[in-house]
């Protein structure tokens, strides 16, 4: 049994030869990013952001909690990822799903392997307090 149709196949097969994407875009070309801040009221910092047809929104909600005791001076990152029913078919509401733990590990990863986030610099007390986002 072919994992992938005969059809798709042809189809997949052109767009390579033709250099382009599925959506008709070249390989190196990019699609368009439109950043909005400050969409979810309730949290510090927000943003909806647009890749193309994709739609992303994500919040930051910083408390002060007590560091890990292996890292009494670092903060405490926390990735959380919510696919809702609205994005499609397949998502349910409930308690989070397999896809949506393996994205939000994959999002930690990158953040942390980015180091975009100096976590040293949400220590507030050393082993006693520090910043959770």
């Amino acid at each position: 049994m072919d994992i992938v149709p005969e059809i798709t196949r042809k189809s997949i097969t052109r767009l390579i030869n033709d250099g382009k994407r599925a959506d008709g875009r070249a390989f190196d070309e990019r699609r368009d990013i439109f950043i909005e801040p400050n969409v979810i009221e309730k949290a510090e910092g927000s943003a909806r952001v647009k890749l193309g047809d994709t739609q992303v929104i994500v919040g930051v909600k910083p408390t002060i909690g007590e560091p890990f005791g292996d890292t009494p001076n670092l903060g405490v990152l926390m990735t959380n990822c919510e696919l809702l029913p609205m994005a499609a078919p397949g998502f349910e509401p409930g308690p989070p799903s397999p896809e949506s733990i393996e994205l939000a590990r994959v999002v930690d990863r990158g953040i942390r392997e980015s180091e975009l986030v100096d976590l040293e610099k949400l220590g507030i007390e050393e082993g006693k307090k520090v910043w959770m986002l």
